[in-house]
């Protein structure tokens, strides 16, 4: 277990910032780690709960300070509900539900789809493809719904990572967006790369596509190749439509940066639509404040199509949006005039 640190302030101590205090007293932490640990509550002051880094030290006071215990070095099984497509003794297929992390990283080292799958799959799938990853050819993003494959074996994982980058595969997502793209069918080719001053959020960084205006998006870094093909399946209003996005690449939030690129961003997205959408003056004020307040981007990975990596036989899966999604998609049908 963490040692807890027990101190008691002097008068030398007074009006020190009590994070440089205590990093100096206790040595061995830096005082950016102590700032951190007393934001995350981890610091109190004579038995109080301490959360303000840059409070002054008051003399007599005694400050403890307890490190949570260490993460694990790998990700450990928890039990958890799989909805499984396909399973051999090579791969997973299965339909991840939204809100569910695919690995664990900082935020989330618990209850993600990798927890999940050591349980479900046991020994046969620690280390493959890495410690930290185990299994995960791909990923989709923690709200984002659909299919996915997760190989059992280092060979199966190499030739599907492979036919990822070489996109010897197919993949199909669907999307309610904002507004009716134009044309209705049509090709996103734009780099995407990370922002420059939100590095949560990727951007477009250059556009080669056919038939959509050139130019990249301010504040962008060099980014990487991306393709996006879509087809406009439904429109609702003049103000939504449910769009078809079939992937040739695979970059972070490719569908939902090239979708608000083009200027159609999805419903609900909590990164990429950053204005209440214009389109949304036309629809009746409850279908407006529904379509607005949905609590996750509207995207779905519908279909995911490949060659098993061992037999060769050609697989193909389809998976239904989830209920949020279809009550939603139902709502619009209904209210269309």
């Amino acid at each position: 277990m963490p040692q807890t640190h027990e101190i008691t302030a002097t008068e030398a101590d007074h009006g020190q910032r009590v994070d440089r205090f205590l990093a100096e007293r206790i040595g061995g932490l830096s005082r950016s780690r102590v700032k951190a640990l007393i934001e995350e509550g981890h610091v109190t002051r004579d038995g109080a709960p301490l959360t303000e880094p840059a409070q002054p030290v008051r003399p007599g006071s005694v400050y403890r300070l307890t490190p949570p215990p260490p993460a694990p070095a790998k990700p450990q099984a928890e039990a958890m509900p799989l909805d499984i497509l396909f399973e051999d003794q090579h791969l997973i297929v299965l339909d991840k539900p939204a809100g569910l992390v695919v690995h664990p990283a900082p935020g989330n080292m618990e209850g993600t789809l990798v927890n999940g799958l050591l349980a479900h799959a046991g020994e046969e799938l620690e280390g493959i493809g890495g410690e930290k990853r185990p299994g995960i050819v791909h990923r989709l993003d923690k709200d984002t719904s659909g299919i996915m494959v997760v190989a059992k074996t280092e060979q199966a994982h190499r030739i599907l990572s492979d036919a990822f980058v070489t996109r010897d595969l197919d993949r199909e997502y669907l999307a309610l967006a904002w507004g009716v793209p134009s044309p209705a069918q049509g090709v996103i080719d734009a780099a995407i790369g990370r922002h420059t001053t939100d590095r949560k959020r990727m951007a477009v960084v250059e556009q080669r596509s056919r038939g959509v205006q050139r130019g990249a998006m301010a504040g962008a870094s060099a980014g990487k190749h991306a393709i996006t093909n879509y087809r406009t399946e439904q429109a609702f209003h003049g103000a939504v439509s449910l769009v078809r996005c079939k992937l040739e690449t695979g970059r972070t939030h490719q569908i939902r940066v090239h979708m608000a690129h083009i200027g159609h961003p999805l419903v609900g997205d909590p990164v990429y639509l950053r204005r209440i959408p214009a389109a949304s003056r036309s629809l009746p004020e409850s279908l407006r404040e529904a379509l607005l307040a949905f609590p996750r981007q509207a995207l779905h990975a519908a279909s995911l199509g490949f060659a098993h990596p061992i037999t060769k036989e050609n697989l193909s899966f389809r998976s239904d949006p989830p209920e949020d999604f279809r009550k939603l998609q139902a709502l619009l049908a209904c209210n269309t005039e």
